[in-house]
């Protein structure tokens, strides 16, 4: 017999309540446990389930596949959240907690994900330039996507940037990354140039300067993520980019990492750079250039049959030789 939906759903808010305490997780995580929780919630509730039991786990999976579509990553995720609830429920001694199946459910084998394509420096400025930058909403966007390349920020680090994290006076930012990870990266004299111009139009064009958000809506509001992913779209579709690459807002990224290790930058400081926990993280990030590629065929040995075939005591023929 599986555990009620009820019992089971109690202890929600408790447990958010401990994950953000103990582990110090991110707001952004404690959202998207949520959301997986009360997504599993309104399947039970609208196919009817009464119990947590191992089929009505399964039904779940094959709604999240078939359904909504979930790639393995996205299966995955969902499920872990289920488990560690269960174990919360587990430690604090829930009737039957014991009995929940989740730890019965095997990970889902996560299909190849093509990598974004790296922008070429070429390509960014093409890109950039398609900003009208004569209006202060395009001198604030132009900053923006500025800051993600030149900086290689998640857009959610942008999202959290504030104005109390950049010093004048040293060039330099404070970013909170993922895990509330903080780190500070130097602005270069370009970048510098860019968000100083961006801080003048906002002085002038919003009205709201108590607000500590840096990059903020014509109302004064922090600008949401889903706006800056939406204005880059339609950057992406004037510039014409879209017809030959992937180009999101994590191109950026990408294409930051890939510049930085054409120029031979170690990859301790990228990662350092990107705020990355491993190396590992950071090798995903990392596109070779054509010309990189290029550069390392050609240190290859040259084909021996052009000049030689036996070195010693035999016979040695000319290319000519071999092509009659």
């Amino acid at each position: 017999m599986g555990v009620s939906i009820t019992d089971f759903f109690n202890h929600i808010e408790s447990f958010m309540d401990y994950r953000s305490t103990v582990y110090d997780i991110s707001d952004q995580t404690i959202k998207s446990n949520l959301c997986d929780l009360k997504l599993f919630e309104n399947f039970m509730d609208e196919n009817q389930h009464k119990t947590i039991t191992g089929p009505a786990v399964m039904d779940f999976q094959y709604h999240l596949k078939t359904q909504r579509k979930n790639c393995g990553g996205s299966l995955n995720r969902k499920l872990f959240t289920l488990r560690s609830y269960s174990n919360y429920l587990r430690l604090q001694e829930v009737d039957d907690a014991d009995n929940l199946p989740f730890h019965s459910i095997l990970k889902v084998r996560q299909g190849y994900r093509n990598r974004p394509d790296a922008l070429t420096a070429q390509q960014i400025k093409q890109l950039l330039d398609t900003i009208d930058r004569s209006t202060c909403l395009g001198v604030r966007d132009y900053a923006i996507y500025a800051l993600m390349y030149l900086c290689g920020l998640r857009i959610g680090e942008v999202f959290g940037l504030d104005l109390s994290g950049i010093d004048l006076k040293t060039k330099d930012i404070t970013v909170t990354g993922k895990g509330k990870r903080i780190r500070t990266l130097h602005l270069s004299d370009e970048l510098f140039q860019i968000l100083s111009e961006y801080l003048a139009v906002r002085t002038f064009f919003y009205k709201n300067e108590h607000r500590n958000a840096l990059f903020i809506s014509k109302k004064g509001n922090r600008l949401a993520i889903r706006t800056m992913e939406d204005n880059f779209k339609k950057i992406v579709l004037k510039s014409g980019l879209q017809t030959r690459f992937n180009v999101s807002c994590h191109t950026l990224r990408h294409s930051f990492a890939s510049h930085l290790n054409d120029k031979e930058v170690d990859m301790l400081v990228i990662k350092s750079l990107m705020g990355h926990s491993t190396t590992r993280s950071t090798e995903i990030y990392i596109h070779p250039s054509m010309q990189k590629v290029r550069q390392a065929m050609e240190k290859l040995p040259g084909v021996i049959f052009m000049n030689e075939l036996i070195k010693k005591g035999g016979v040695i023929f000319s290319f000519q030789e071999l092509r009659t």
